[in-house]
């Protein structure tokens, strides 16, 4: 399913609730950055991917004025990320940045490279810009070569696929990536509305297939679905939501759910995954930015947690304040309650307890939690005796900063009779 911006006559105009997705990719970018530029190295090697770019820069749909679109936000994100992290430095660290942006309509493949154009990109093309007027699918093997061979020992890259629809992306290509390239992640636009609005049995199993997705409703009728589950989009969601994170075969994911502020056309955008680390930098992007996020389940280990966004709640386009679990600071101590009370139930299934890092590892897709809020939580159930935390010398850990990942959790020699 192409795209309903063409870029025939000009700038097109974006709506508010995509601007918020392209503010998530942001500041994820962002916070990518400041992470793995954390330590001492002399070169940084990465590839960015827009599988659906675009025309390069839009129109504000009730405000008129420019707005960005994705490749030039690349572009953005990582320049000042080189400036940020070489201003101090004697000796500056090398990027080695590769970006390829993807286009299959010819229309905004062209507005595309007069926006670069016009940016001063041009004289990259084909140095480090990688301009294609070619479908996605097409170009996902060559370039996962390319990172291959640029990388080999981790593949680090990240694919932005914005697709428009839910079928443009199968996740046979996902799990390609993930396997492919062990330090590569995916940020997946998926329009779960174009599949649920016209849910029936074809539907379903013709979409799925092209998906590469198993079965999904056990059996089930559609029809007998809307008839016993009032709640039946909510239901199929879940479902869909689980079957499509096993399917990309990804360790790791934090969902966001992001509404149209016309009623229809909400979509989910899926943060991807193999490692922990890349999931908890996701994670506290929404709570530093918890004006732009909300999350629609509970504030402990839920298995079909969202997180959204609803322009309707975002009149002045400075973020939303009326909606379900809000990033903010209610919500964290909501969420260490919860962690309080669910960890020791998983503590006391191990009689030699385990490490922190098994315990986050095995439930943070779970959770809105942050590894700092995991670890906030096991500072106080250690205050009130309900777990101890060892480190590998015997040493008791006290304070939540103290925690590192080896460190093993272990029920008290007695537990509290009281109830957190």
């Amino acid at each position: 399913m192409l795209s309903q911006y063409t870029w025939k006559h000009g700038l097109e105009a974006i709506a508010q609730h995509s601007i918020a997705k392209h503010r998530i990719l942001q500041a994820y970018l962002s916070e990518y950055f400041k992470v793995l530029m954390g330590g001492r190295r002399d070169e940084f090697k990465l590839t960015l991917v827009d599988g659906f770019a675009g025309g390069g820069r839009y129109f504000h749909e009730d405000t008129r004025v420019p707005v960005r679109g994705s490749p030039l936000i690349l572009l953005d994100v990582a320049r000042e990320a080189e400036f940020q992290v070489n201003r101090e430095r004697t000796h500056p660290v090398r990027f080695d940045l590769s970006y390829f942006f993807i286009e299959a309509r010819k229309e905004a493949y062209q507005h595309l490279l007069k926006v670069l154009d016009e940016e001063g990109h041009s004289g990259r093309l084909e140095d480090d810009i990688f301009v294609r007027h070619a479908n996605f699918l097409d170009q996902a093997r060559p370039i996962i070569q390319f990172i291959a061979k640029k990388s080999p020992r981790n593949g680090r890259s990240i694919f932005v696929l914005d697709q428009f629809g839910y079928n443009a992306v199968p996740t046979t290509i996902i799990r390609e990536i993930l396997d492919t390239l062990p330090g590569a992640e995916v940020i997946l636009t998926f329009g779960v509305d174009s599949l649920l609005n016209f849910a029936n049995e074809t539907v379903l199993a013709n979409g799925l297939s092209k998906l590469g997705m198993p079965a999904l409703l056990a059996g089930k009728s559609i029809r007998d679905i809307k008839q016993s589950d009032r709640d039946w989009r909510l239901f199929i969601q879940s479902t869909l939501y689980q079957s499509l994170v096993r399917s990309c075969g990804a360790k790791h994911f934090t969902p966001f759910f992001i509404r149209n502020k016309h009623g229809h056309g909400d979509y989910w955008l899926i943060h991807l995954s193999q490692h922990h680390k890349a999931r908890d930098v996701m994670t506290t992007v929404h709570w530093q930015n918890h004006n732009h996020f909300i999350h629609y389940a509970g504030a402990g280990l839920d298995m079909f947690n969202m997180l959204g966004y609803d322009p309707r709640f975002d009149h002045d386009h400075l973020g939303q304040g009326l909606l379900g679990f809000e990033f903010d600071m209610p919500a964290r101590e909501k969420s260490v309650g919860a962690l309080m009370e669910q960890i020791p139930k998983i503590i006391y299934a191990h009689d030699d307890g385990l490490t922190y890092e098994s315990l986050y590892v095995s439930t943070c897709n779970e959770s809105p939690a942050t590894s700092e809020i995991y670890q906030d939580a096991l500072s106080q159930l250690i205050a009130h005796g309900a777990a101890a935390v060892v480190g590998p010398g015997g040493e008791h850990r006290r304070s939540a900063r103290q925690i590192k990942p080896t460190d093993r959790i272990i029920p008290p020699p007695q537990r509290p009779l009281f109830s957190l």
